[in-house]
């Protein structure tokens, strides 16, 4: 048995969580761990703690739970530190959609770059670097930070860059796509699809697939998916951009149409490229309406939780998310290979070095180790390259309070860029921090003056809910 501390930033998260907890009690030498759940929500966090205690009390085992609103006391002694955190929650989340709309930037989730996604690092950033700094104080020497939480690229660049603390940004488009590539060729038996992704989080590229050892080409994989009667409606980006560059791309229809400059420009295509029986095939702010829709549901739910908690863990369910995968092979040096959230330093050759890439990796009992060397198809590596440069520009605006960067970073951003005319981007941002100034403490010398701007603001603005609104 291994005795260590589990932190969990944002707890609350309650579906989540269990997840995360559950996936971690499947591994038999961590029977005798202590979860620390930390939230600033005293209600869900109480909650979440009831349904953690009756699983483990279904399962007989001897794991410990603790909750506290407290960060660091929950932080202190801790190995491992997980980030499920969504800072400004719904509030602020709900300017990162609505605010760009009126300017004409129709995001569907807008979470890690596109101007929702640039304001969403700047109210993360200052957050990431107070749990870093308790994380040195308080926790274990060298305990590992793995942050589920987006904007991933811009929370682990700040993490390992300002908060000096070691530290993997974890997702799970790499798994989810490679189900569907394994669906479309057929190919559902482990171990019969393999492959390779590489890129950064949110556009990384399945580079090489294989299915049985044999390689399987671009026109091989786009008839796949065009015959398939339900990716062939669900996808039409990944497909589109699938034909053109070769390579599959790991994100969803909708978020990879808002990383690119070409399928949400313009309000009358739009509904072309997107598929509304789902929020993440490109439905207008569909993100936001699903959580707000969703937002209460462990209030309705909570008893049937409760009763479902009652049953014990069963380890053959155990989920393909990469934490307890990488817990279970640092700590018993079962190994472990998955696609991992780090800073660059040659793994990847054509994207620039201080770059957060997702990219194959091990782990072990000796650690993180990354496959070098890797060269990305020169279009994936273009479009790597203009988000990274957002991101860059994002996480150093963010980190000096400098508003014309942050306003350099929004405009540079491909989809915004193919929208607005710089003065509308101006005055955008100038919005957003307004808006959103409760959550940006960085810029708040700089708030006044953006609302005497925008008090005598020149650019016209619309009443508009966007081009793929689903109608009630």
């Amino acid at each position: 048995m291994t005795d260590f501390k589990i932190a969990i930033i944002g707890a609350g998260s309650v579906g989540f969580t269990r997840k995360l907890v559950a996936d971690i009690l499947s591994v038999p030498e961590f029977a005798e761990v202590e979860f620390a759940l930390t939230d600033i929500n005293e209600h869900n966090l109480t909650m979440i703690r009831q349904i953690l205690e009756r699983l483990i009390a279904a399962s007989k085992l001897p794991t410990r739970i603790t909750a506290t609103t407290d960060r660091r006391q929950a932080l202190d002694g801790a190995r491992y530190v997980i980030n499920c955190t969504r800072i400004g929650g719904l509030e602020a989340y709900k300017h990162d959609i609505e605010i760009p709309l009126k300017y004409g930037v129709d995001q569907c989730v807008g979470d890690t770059i596109c101007a929702g996604g640039i304001l969403y690092g700047q109210r993360n950033i200052p957050v990431i670097l107070d749990f870093c700094r308790d994380i040195r104080e308080v926790a274990e020497d060298g305990a590992r930070f793995l942050n589920y939480a987006n904007p991933m690229a811009m929370n682990t660049w700040v993490a390992l860059e300002h908060g000096k603390v070691d530290t993997i940004g974890l997702c799970h488009g790499v798994q989810h796509g490679g189900q569907q590539i394994a669906e479309a060729l057929g190919a559902t038996a482990p171990g019969e699809l393999e492959f390779i992704c590489s890129g950064i989080n949110h556009q990384t590229w399945f580079i090489d697939v294989q299915v049985r050892g044999r390689k399987i080409g671009r026109d091989e994989l786009v008839a796949a998916f065009e015959r398939h009667p339900v990716y062939s409606e669900q996808e039409k980006v990944r497909i589109d951009v699938l034909k053109r560059f070769g390579y599959y791309s790991t994100e969803s229809n909708g978020h990879l149409s808002e990383y690119l400059p070409w399928y949400r420009k313009r309000p009358e295509e739009i509904a072309g490229w997107v598929d509304m029986s789902n929020w993440i095939h490109g439905e207008t702010g569909g993100y936001l309406r699903h959580c707000t829709e969703r937002n209460r549901w462990f209030e309705t739910d909570f008893p049937k939780l409760l009763d479902e908690a009652d049953t014990p863990l069963d380890p053959s369910k155990r989920s393909n998310e990469h934490a307890s995968h990488i817990l279970e092979a640092l700590e018993t040096g079962r190994p472990y290979r998955g696609h991992f959230n780090v800073r660059n330093t040659g793994l990847i050759t054509n994207l620039p070095e201080d770059a957060i890439v997702e990219t194959p990796g091990y782990v072990d009992r000796f650690g993180l180790n990354m496959v070098a060397g890797i060269t990305l198809p020169e279009a994936c590596a273009a479009t790597c390259i203009s988000s990274i440069n957002v991101q860059r520009m994002a996480v150093h605006a963010a980190m000096t309070g400098d508003v014309e960067l942050l306003k350099l970073a929004v405009l540079h951003d491909p989809l915004v860029g193919a929208v607005c005319s710089p003065d509308e981007v101006w005055q955008m941002v100038d919005e957003m921090l307004v808006a959103q100034a409760e959550w940006l403490p960085q810029f708040a010398g700089a708030i006044d003056d953006a609302k005497q701007r925008l008090a005598r603001k020149s650019v016209p603005t619309r009443d508009w809910q966007g081009a793929a609104r689903r109608v009630a």
